[in-house]
């Protein structure tokens, strides 16, 4: 198949379809006489592998692992394991860091209760101020 038809079939933009095959994520497909490329149901099960990963929010690279695991069916799956336990671990993580937005934003918020001119607007004189007086450093990753 085409990559237009790959597309189509996964639900996946061809731009992101070249960047998994560049990323070395999808293997190049063999090239046609016109040069096109030729796309298999192997690329098909692969591509949807890979979008199934990245619905969890895994990384390339966890899924680049993974996808070595799947290649290499005789291996043990402890490594598999412990990547997902990983996985779910940086996503506890992540939802901690949401947590502690979502107060913030919602202490941001509470700043400010009437409808007066943006002159006296207590959000936007909290935005404006030094953010390590308002907020807690762990508010900041970057």
């Amino acid at each position: 198949m085409k990559i237009g038809e790959l597309a189509r079939r996964s639900a996946c933009p061809v731009e992101t379809i070249r960047y998994y095959e560049h990323s070395g994520l999808l293997p190049p497909p063999e090239r046609l006489s016109n040069n096109y490329r030729a796309y298999t149901e192997s690329h098909a099960e692969r591509l949807l592998f890979i979008r199934h990963c990245r619905a969890l929010d895994m990384t390339l690279d966890e899924i680049r692992l993974l996808l070595d695991f799947r290649d290499h069916p005789e291996r043990d799956c402890i490594g598999v394991n412990a990547l997902l336990d990983k996985h779910i671990g940086h996503v506890v993580e992540r939802i901690a860091a949401l947590s502690a937005l979502e107060a913030l934003l919602k202490d941001l918020r509470s700043q400010c209760l009437a409808t007066d001119s943006t002159s006296t607007c207590k959000i936007l004189q909290a935005l404006g101020a030094d953010p390590c007086a308002s907020f807690p450093p762990a508010a900041f990753t970057g």
